[in-house]
């Protein structure tokens, strides 16, 4: 296990998550390398900062975020590979959906929380065929969302992801 992936996994995100977005179609409307207005507007208050245009956080303001709400607190207790797993999903569909996935990928009981039991499952696993059986299940949750626009790049993202994770075994 490690606590050094996390910029290594921060770079593969953002090269997923791309630059400035504002489709119309996305429920997370105007974002910035992934980061919604919303979710900075709201950072930016617990900062007691004023708020401002996603479109000009900076990069260590998204790294932050990244670092603060989706990486932690778990990443770093899990094995090279998964931290980065877990952490896209994270990002791409929130944490408890990241965790009841790969819960349903270990066989453990699927209710979103990453206690004791999962983390056991987690560091007894294959991590190779846990990214392979963590990768399907995104895959069929994708699948189940009936949101054809977005779909083929998911799965295209689920490849990337499987991909990337394993180089970092």
């Amino acid at each position: 296990m490690t606590a050094t992936n996390f910029n290594k996994a921060l770079a593969f995100v953002l090269v997923d998550e791309g630059g400035n977005d504002d489709d119309p179609l996305d429920h997370g409307g105007r974002t910035s390398r992934g980061i919604t207005q919303h979710e900075y507007t709201a950072w930016l208050a617990e900062k007691a900062q004023p708020d401002k245009d996603v479109w000009t956080a900076t990069d260590d303001e998204i790294s932050e975020i990244y670092h603060d709400e989706y990486w932690m607190p778990y990443c770093d207790l899990f094995p090279n590979g998964i931290d980065y797993l877990y952490f896209d999903m994270a990002v791409n569909a929130g944490p408890y959906r990241a965790a009841v996935l790969l819960q349903r990928a270990i066989g453990v009981t699927d209710d979103g929380r990453i206690g004791p039991v999962t983390r056991q499952a987690i560091a007894s696993a294959d991590p190779a065929t846990l990214i392979s059986a963590y990768t399907q299940e995104k895959r069929k949750y994708y699948n189940s969302l009936n949101q054809p626009h977005f779909l083929k790049g998911w799965l295209n993202r689920c490849t990337d992801v499987q991909l990337n994770a394993t180089s970092l075994l």
